[in-house]
């Protein structure tokens, strides 16, 4: 008799087991298509063919929505990609309980207001893709609680506020992209320079101001493009440039750079644009640049750069780049 009820109990416990997986389970993909729901309500303006319209609908599965996908272990959604559908409206803080999200992409539309500072809650977020919308509001001091972000792309919106120094904590990201966001301003945060993973900087079109550190290309080894045009900066250019041995665009123009051109660009041999236009440079053309065999376009115009010095150069690599305005 005791065996019989022990059996029973074993048998409850393991309906009860299976029943609460299957209404967690339910709970979950419910909990993302809410968060998509509380999306569509919020778009104040639908695109010209009403897709999520007619589309997102409780009468079909959510992962067969347009522009959603789901994970094939865990059956939630992994990725939402709304990129260039001419939506307008808010992000709701519901879109921060999609807790299995790696990669958004609202770019090219109009949402407009803050992020809800429930997108913290994102902790898989690999790709987080804004361009071009109108966006506002302080940069996020919470965008450092994206351990695993590879992709921040924040262009062409209307963020204000200094470069938070929480970036830091992101050591995965490879591209860090905040271009034409007028009102950030202050200095470049130290601290962005000490994510070795980062390849791709741009930062052009904004009010950054100050001096960036000399030493920043020390942990940068697998930079290949950095663009800090068209802000306020000031101070020398890098002299341990020659320490971002892999970069392949260096963009300074628009600033307002002193000194001479550093030597150490002579030795960046995978450099195929060199932009220095409307700085205060000075002085002469370092000969070392005629070693710069990849370099395909170089812009030094509105400086003060020694004519002489563009005459100096017998190498055909350097003849073949254009000297031209950037």
């Amino acid at each position: 008799m005791e065996k019989i009820f022990n059996h029973f109990l074993q048998g409850l416990f393991l309906l009860y087991f299976v029943s609460a997986s299957s209404a967690m389970t339910t709970t979950n993909i419910t909990t993302d298509q809410d968060a998509l729901l509380a999306l569509r309500a919020h778009i104040t303006s639908q695109d010209p063919h009403q897709i999520l319209l007619k589309n997102w609908s409780v009468s079909s599965p959510v992962c067969q929505w347009v522009g959603v996908t789901c994970g094939s272990r865990h059956h939630r959604v992994t990725a939402l990609d709304l990129s260039n559908m001419s939506l307008s409206g808010i992000i709701p803080p519901r879109l921060g309980n999609m807790s299995f999200l790696v990669s958004l992409n609202l770019s090219r539309n109009n949402f407009h207001g803050e992020l809800p500072h429930e997108f913290a809650r994102l902790r898989r977020l690999r790709v987080l893709d804004l361009d071009v919308n109108n966006l506002s509001g302080e940069f996020p001091e919470w965008f450092g609680s994206f351990h695993q972000l590879r992709l921040l792309s924040l262009n062409n919106n209307s963020f204000t506020g200094f470069i938070s120094t929480s970036l830091a904590n992101v050591s995965t990201l490879e591209k860090l992209s905040l271009s034409f966001n007028y009102y950030i301003h202050g200095n470049i945060p130290i601290e962005i320079f000490n994510i070795s993973s980062l390849e791709l900087i741009f930062l052009q079109g904004n009010s950054l101001s100050g001096s960036v550190p000399d030493d920043m290309c020390r942990h940068l080894q697998r930079l290949k493009l950095i663009d800090l045009s068209w802000n306020k900066l000031n101070g020398q250019i890098l002299s341990s440039i020659y320490n971002c041995s892999r970069l392949q665009v260096l963009h300074l123009s628009a600033n307002y750079f002193t000194g001479f051109i550093p030597r150490g660009i002579g030795t960046l041999k995978a450099l195929e644009q060199l932009y220095l236009s409307g700085n205060s440079l000075e002085g002469e053309i370092p000969k070392e640049m005629g070693n710069l065999t990849m370099l395909k376009t170089f812009a030094v115009s509105s400086n003060s750069i020694t004519d002489e010095s563009f005459h100096s150069f017998s190498k055909p690599t350097f003849r073949q780049s254009s000297v031209k305005d950037g």
